[in-house]
């Protein structure tokens, strides 16, 4: 039976700013709010809705250009949707916002056209796994101790994480007595470190020697994600426990690429509201096959979940903290950890995802 055509009808974004709960901050930055944008499509009766973590004017660029070279397109199209909009930034700058923008109106699109074949979008995607295992992430530098300590035995304890990871290099002389910390408080569970590109490669590599003593077992951008060179000579002398794990800033499949020709990581990380949305996850998670190297996704937990059950090598979805406050805030269906994983509600549509208008109506920019 033909599929009816579903000509897109509309295309919007709104932004909100959500204040932390405490001051937060990496090895190379500080903040006391996230900006969430998201973005709606309409075709068929039905809509659908994507988001990213991003600057509002990533509103802009949804509206002027994306927004002209998708309307009247079928959604059923999405290659095309993804080729017309990454063309249309061609002159503005792909990476960055640009890319930002693209991934939440990918993301929508593929919500609507899951919604429209009346499907959960793991089943439209095919199935590889019905879980996904999770991290907690947090363990900002700008917690004190007890309450690093409190976060990541909460995860533990009471999310059953097998991994926690936290933030280190804004202050390299308290790293290791904060890693002693969070050893203890992580108990039996793997203890991962992510420095934010915070230190030089002679840094990096004296910290990965000192870590082993915590049994950290997982060590996320010891220095620039960038500089695949450096990355790959770290990583063929850090110890042989211990995974380097990088990709969140890659904006188009060929960054990834690079990434994986360089050798230069462990660990695939990547960010599907930063890459180009689902489209673009399921390339870098092909690249990421075509290397055997396992894919990690990147913070949204809520968006990763379905694409998370359909692409091969997954290893685990960050857990982080801010996001997760997020997505719970904003949105019924917001997945919730049982025994360190989570599923997807498989009786409900596309993401899975409802807005909640009146509680996010406070937090609009």
């Amino acid at each position: 039976m033909k599929r009816p055509e579903a000509p897109i009808e509309r295309l919007a974004a709104r932004a909100f700013r959500v204040p932390t709960d405490a001051p937060e901050a990496d090895g190379t930055f500080a903040w006391q709010d996230t900006v969430f944008v998201l973005a709606e499509v309409e075709a068929g009766g039905k809509s659908g809705l994507g988001y990213s973590y991003t600057a509002p004017a990533a509103c802009g660029i949804i509206a002027d250009p994306l927004a002209p070279v998708v309307l009247g397109t079928d959604v059923f199209d999405i290659p095309l949707l993804s080729v017309s909009m990454f063309r249309a930034v061609r002159n503005l700058g792909r990476a960055g916002l640009c890319s930002s923008a693209i991934s939440a109106v990918d993301v929508a699109f593929w919500d609507l056209k899951a919604k429209l074949l009346d499907l959960p979008l793991a089943d439209l995607l095919g199935i590889e796994r019905r879980e996904l295992p999770i991290y907690g992430s947090g363990g900002f530098t700008s917690y004190d101790d007890a309450r690093l300590a409190e976060q990541l035995s909460g995860w533990v304890e009471r999310d059953g994480c097998a991994a926690v990871k936290m933030k280190i290099g804004s202050e390299p002389a308290r790293d290791l007595d904060r890693v002693r910390v969070a050893r203890q408080a992580a108990g039996r569970a793997e203890l991962y470190v992510d420095a934010n590109g915070a230190f030089t490669p002679q840094q990096a590599l004296s910290f990965a020697q000192r870590f082993t003593e915590f049994d950290v077992s997982w060590f996320e951008e010891p220095i620039s994600s960038d500089d695949f060179r450096a990355l790959h000579a770290l990583r063929d002398r850090f110890p042989s426990q211990m995974a380097l794990a990088a990709g969140e800033y890659g904006y188009d499949p060929f960054y990834f690429r690079r990434m994986l020709e360089a050798g230069a990581v462990d660990v695939l990380q990547a960010d599907i509201t930063r890459c180009g949305g689902v489209t673009a996850f399921l390339k870098v998670a092909a690249l990421a096959d075509s290397f055997m190297t396992p894919l990690s996704a990147h913070t949204a937990p809520a968006l990763h979940l379905h694409v998370g059950c359909a692409v091969p090598r997954f290893k685990n979805v960050e857990w982080f903290h801010d996001h997760v406050r997020i997505e719970h805030l904003f949105f019924d269906g917001a997945p919730v950890p049982k025994h360190g994983r989570i599923t997807p509600d498989f009786s409900r549509c596309g993401l899975g995802l409802s807005f909640k208008e009146v509680d996010a109506r406070r937090f609009s920019i």
